[in-house]
């Protein structure tokens, strides 16, 4: 099976063969590959950790009149997507395009896109991942990818920044980048004090705007090598200076209000812990992960955990703490769980959504349901019904109308949430999945679950 985000590139593509990831390259990608090989970028960008590490394999291509070779990349265990990646995680993922671009050009290679979606994280760090983004550099040549970078990287980084952090979501509507006209008008004044902001973004849409209707070929610039890796110097020193402070955000202090005695809290983490032991997932979403406190009794276990938080800040810190200390297991994205990343692109297949990269072996769930039940008036068993698309069990936490933080939800609105109680929700979890273990939070009154989906009888 073709992957559906991979048919663009005439260079090969990536498949599927016996539930395995294979990439075919085409016969027109045969030289550049070769380059790629024999003169040692490859081994340079892939000892380094700088490009996804691949096998050569002897099995059928899936288009075999076209194909050159087939190889086997190393498995990402999450694809993830530049509007769902934190301020931090979008500059760093700049950075190491452009580190490999200057790296390439040593070895007489450039790369021919500058795509965000390039891009992954594994391991706690950015990686690229696709092999065919590399060509022959051709002498005096400009740099092709300029322009898409600046689209993909550089344009949401200036509007994150220096306009709101949230006009990252910008790149879920277009894929190949926010347009720098846009962004040039969204960008408040001071930006023109910025000489890398005024270069790459506001001259460059200027330039965009000038051309745009000239319906002749225009006779490309010579660029010499020196005047390139000028270009990439400036770019990359533009964006290293580029930085967000999260502070004043809704959930970032989330840890320091709760209801719990700090004994209490303790016992929460133990009961999680024992909930994980009896799962024993490979994989683990957290969703509303805050910063990643409770994420962590998985990642550091050495279990892939993915930490989904609908807040920019708690994305940010969490993913600076695995900067920090080089956690591996661990990646914390954006993810508004009342509007989940859908599939988007040609047929909307291109980019996957949130479901369609599940299941999860567990979803951990905490101090969540009350927010999505009564703040955003989703009944419990639709509530229900979406984790058990999306996990195969479920570690959840019930927060009864008693509980403080409910009464906040409820403050000034009248209480039209009369199914929200402990019977309804144990009802309504219990169409989905088997209630295997149930744990009460004393004196709180909130209530630990762990639950396994149900299986469904053959042929149902």
């Amino acid at each position: 099976m073709i992957l559906p985000g991979s048919f663009r590139d005439p260079s090969g593509f990536l498949f599927f063969h016996n539930g395995i990831l294979y990439r075919q390259i085409n016969d027109e990608y045969q030289d550049h590959f070769n380059r790629l090989i024999d003169s040692g970028l490859y081994e340079k960008l892939s000892t380094n950790r700088l490009i996804i590490p691949h096998l050569d394999v002897e099995i059928p291509p899936q288009n075999p009149e076209r194909a050159f070779k087939v190889i086997k990349p190393s498995p990402i265990p999450f694809i993830s997507y530049p509007y769902e990646w934190a301020f931090s995680q979008l500059k760093h993922a700049a950075l190491l395009t452009l580190e490999i671009q200057k790296i390439s050009l040593e070895f007489g290679m450039t790369l021919k896109d500058a795509s965000a979606y390039n891009v992954q994280f594994l391991h706690g760090k950015p990686i690229f991942i696709d092999t065919l983004s590399f060509e022959i550099h051709q002498p005096k040549k400009p740099w092709t990818g300029y322009r898409q970078f600046c689209r993909h990287f550089l344009a949401p980084l200036a509007l994150m920044q220096y306009t709101d952090i949230r006009l990252g979501q910008m790149l879920r509507t277009d894929l190949d980048g926010i347009p720098l006209d846009l962004t040039s008008r969204l960008l408040p004044k001071k930006t023109w004090l910025n000489l890398g902001i005024v270069m790459h973004i506001h001259l460059h849409a200027k330039s965009e705007k000038k051309y745009a209707d000239v319906h002749v070929p225009l006779k490309s610039k010579e660029v010499s090598k020196n005047a390139l890796l000028g270009l990439l110097d400036n770019l990359t020193s533009t964006i290293e200076k580029m930085q967000w402070q999260p502070q004043g955000t809704e959930w970032v202090g989330y840890y320091l209000d709760t209801n719990y005695s700090k004994e209490e809290f303790e016992r929460k983490k133990e009961i999680v812990s024992y909930f994980m032991e009896l799962a024993q997932p490979e994989y683990v979403w957290d969703i509303g992960a805050n910063t990643g406190l409770f994420s962590r009794l998985a990642s550091t276990n050495k279990i892939t955990t993915i930490a989904f938080d609908r807040d920019p800040a708690c994305v940010e810190l969490n993913y600076r703490q695995i900067v920090q200390n080089d956690e591996q297991f661990l990646l914390p994205l954006l993810l508004d769980l009342t509007n989940p990343s859908p599939g988007i692109g040609w047929q909307n297949e291109e980019r996957d959504s949130l479901i369609g990269r599940g299941p999860a072996d567990t979803v951990l769930c905490l101090a969540l349901v009350h927010h999505l039940a009564i703040a955003n008036n989703v009944p419990l068993d639709r509530i229900a019904e979406f984790f058990s698309r999306i996990g195969n069990s479920l570690i959840i936490e019930f927060v009864p109308k008693s509980d403080t933080q409910v009464q906040k939800l409820l403050m000034n609105r009248h209480d039209i949430f009369r199914d929200y109680t402990e019977e309804h929700f144990e009802k309504a979890f219990s169409t989905y999945f088997d209630i295997l273990n149930k744990e009460p939070l004393k004196p709180t009154f909130r209530i630990l679950y762990f639950m396994k989906k149900k299986v469904k009888p053959f042929g149902s």
